[in-house]
């Protein structure tokens, strides 16, 4: 069975920075991309970000454009998200999954094409 487990969140000033951390294990079929999202209180599940299953190709919303960066870690079975110049707006739940599919195209950002999901690490920034 697939697991994945989120770290790395916290509370951090506006301005500040975090990286979160996802450590996948239970497989070691690295052919699938990961994404990252986010859920604020009273807020639909937003994503934030996808990497295709090489981890070469990326793709962000346009709110974090700039700001956050993915990527697929060493060890192989890791996916970060590199967080600076937060701001309010960025506190939420923070999610990593697994895609049904090997690439980032198209419908990325829709929950129904991923098929795991980690508990979620909170981010909270603070003015």
């Amino acid at each position: 069975q697939l697991k994945l487990v989120e770290s790395g969140g916290g509370l951090v000033q506006v301005g500040g920075s975090l990286r979160l951390s996802c450590t996948v294990s239970g497989s070691s079929d690295r052919g699938f991309a990961m994404g990252w999202f986010r859920q604020a209180p009273g807020k639909e599940r937003e994503g934030v970000s996808c990497i295709n299953y090489l981890g070469v190709r990326t793709t962000y919303v346009d709110s974090v454009q700039g700001r956050f960066t993915i990527s697929r870690g060493n060890p192989e079975n890791t996916l970060y998200l590199q967080m600076t110049s937060l701001k309010p707006e960025d506190t939420a739940m923070y999610y990593c999954a697994r895609s049904r599919r090997a690439d980032c195209a198209g419908s990325w950002s829709e929950t129904g094409r991923y098929d795991y999901w980690g508990q979620g690490t909170q981010v909270t920034v603070s003015s």
